[in-house]
């Protein structure tokens, strides 16, 4: 039996009107067997860097064939390109402006294309949706099995996104807070494979708290209390037993992370 298409759709829409659906519906209008998987429609609108950093997350767990489609696009209407992409067995449509960067650099290298031949857009296509006449078109067309050349010409200067890096100093590692997730967990940009082997000899310092070790769980500390933690997305997080990290803290994006090594560690 061969596998139905697997198209998995992010955006900053929300649940509230109707665009979703309507790329949904364009959709199944030209690929009827697709499977639809919604990754999130929750991001804050054009927060690109949140986007981005949800597709990282889930890259890496999708079935191999699968077409990506994802809307976070403050430059809808603009000069700004429509691109296709395919990495590690993925396909990945929507604007080029650094939406993609973080799980293509989890991915095996990447082909671009800018999107424009006709055949596979709308015939009208509005400047303020062009998730529904440029986008979810030409992920439908990839899904039922055209090849990624026949949407337009090659590209090889794909949007990055400017993304904070974890500093390594004499000190320790100096980070940021990239994210904060559903249940107040403080996502960082201070990556597992950065921290040091003996994790019990950590310090990590965060809004003016300091949080002695890197926990395996959160049930390590007792309700209520602050912890480290190497979240699923292997990113240092963090967090608050039954509780919520970002509103005992007062933090948000961009507040700072510091970790260090406890002195005779």
């Amino acid at each position: 039996m061969t596998a139905r298409p697997v198209i998995a759709l992010l955006s900053d829409f929300g649940l509230r009107d109707h665009y979703v659906a309507a790329m949904k519906a364009v959709v199944l209008g030209i690929c009827p067997d697709a499977s639809l998987v919604d990754i999130t429609h929750q991001i804050p609108p054009q927060d690109i860097l949140a986007g981005a950093l949800e597709l990282e997350a889930i890259a890496p767990y999708l079935p191999g064939g699968t077409v990506v489609l994802a809307v976070v696009d403050p430059g809808v209407g603009s000069g700004r390109r429509a691109v296709a992409i395919e990495a590690g067995g993925l396909h990945f449509v929507g604007p080029d402006n650094g939406l993609f960067s973080l799980a293509l650099q989890r991915l095996s290298q990447a082909t671009a294309v800018s999107i424009e031949d006709r055949r596979f857009v709308r015939e009208r296509v509005s400047r303020t949706f062009e998730g529904r006449d440029r986008f979810a078109p030409a992920a439908a067309w990839l899904a039922r099995g055209a090849a990624l050349r026949e949407l337009g010409p090659m590209v090889s200067d794909l949007v990055a996104l400017d993304v904070p890096v974890a500093a390594t100093t004499r000190d320790g590692i100096d980070g940021v807070v990239l994210r904060v997730d559903h249940f107040g967990n403080l996502v960082t940009n201070v990556s597992d494979d950065a921290l040091p082997a003996l994790r019990s000899s950590i310090t990590v310092h965060v809004a003016g708290a300091t949080i002695e070790g890197v926990s395996g769980t959160y049930a390590e500390v007792p309700p209520g209390s602050l912890c480290a933690i190497v979240g699923s997305t292997g990113r240092l997080e963090i967090s608050c037993n039954n509780g919520n990290a970002a509103t005992v803290l007062k933090a948000a994006r961009g507040t700072s992370v510091h970790v260090r090594l406890r002195s005779g560690a």
